[in-house]
């Protein structure tokens, strides 16, 4: 089971983060983000995160061109589009070699089969809880919803995830959930991770042992 930290935007925070080693570390470059990358952030503090961790910029309705840049100047190993982003906008960046990961605001009426139009240039999807905001809001969908997810594309789970929700992860039996997202549960103030929750989280997720999928990343 893979993890992903999402949201950092502190420097020394964000190198106590990777002495965890975590699996994806996640930058919003959404500038209406509370946890937004600012000028806080150099470029080398990124492209210097060791390899094995893969460093996400997360992008909302951002011009195209904007967002093939970032890839970049970042060194970025994927780009997660949480916005509403159609599959005309998916396919220029996948034309551009640049992994995909979609995210979806999920509630009770959510149409799965939507993603089919997604599936062929998405190296991952990225299921949340639908909400005002596009992410970060700390609330959960009705988890049972995956059932109705029948693609091949591996998947990560997000919305509002914390250290007391490892036995109910345990007990999900998706055979394409590939990781957990998590964001604001884990935080001191926005954009700032406790490492004590966060290595807490990562010792219980050791213990869900699932098939590892390979995702279409490159």
């Amino acid at each position: 089971m893979k993890l992903k930290v999402c949201g950092l935007n502190n420097p020394e925070n964000i190198i106590e983060v990777c002495k965890l080693e975590p699996d994806f570390i996640g930058f919003i470059f959404y500038e209406k983000s509370k946890r937004y990358v600012s000028n806080n952030i150099s470029h080398d503090l990124i492209k210097s995160i060791p390899s094995n961790i893969k460093k996400v910029g997360v992008f909302v309705n951002e011009d195209v061109e904007v967002v093939q840049m970032r890839y970049k100047q970042y060194e970025l190993d994927y780009v997660q589009l949480h916005g509403n982003e159609n599959q005309r906008y998916c396919i220029k960046l996948y034309l551009k070699q640049i992994p995909i990961i979609k995210a979806f605001n999920i509630d009770n009426a959510f149409n799965f089969h939507v993603l089919g139009s997604y599936a062929p240039f998405c190296s991952l999807f990225l299921f949340d809880a639908k909400s005002d905001l596009p992410g970060g809001n700390g609330l959960k969908f009705n988890w049972e919803l995956l059932t109705d997810y029948e693609f091949r594309i591996p998947f990560l789970l997000s919305g509002g995830i914390s250290n007391e929700d490892t036995e109910s992860i345990k007990s999900l039996n998706h055979e394409m959930i590939y990781g957990i997202d998590i964001n604001s549960k884990f935080e001191i103030e926005p954009g700032l991770k406790s490492i004590e929750k966060i290595r807490k989280f990562k010792n219980k997720l050791k213990e869900i042992n699932r098939p590892v999928y390979e995702n279409r990343s490159r």
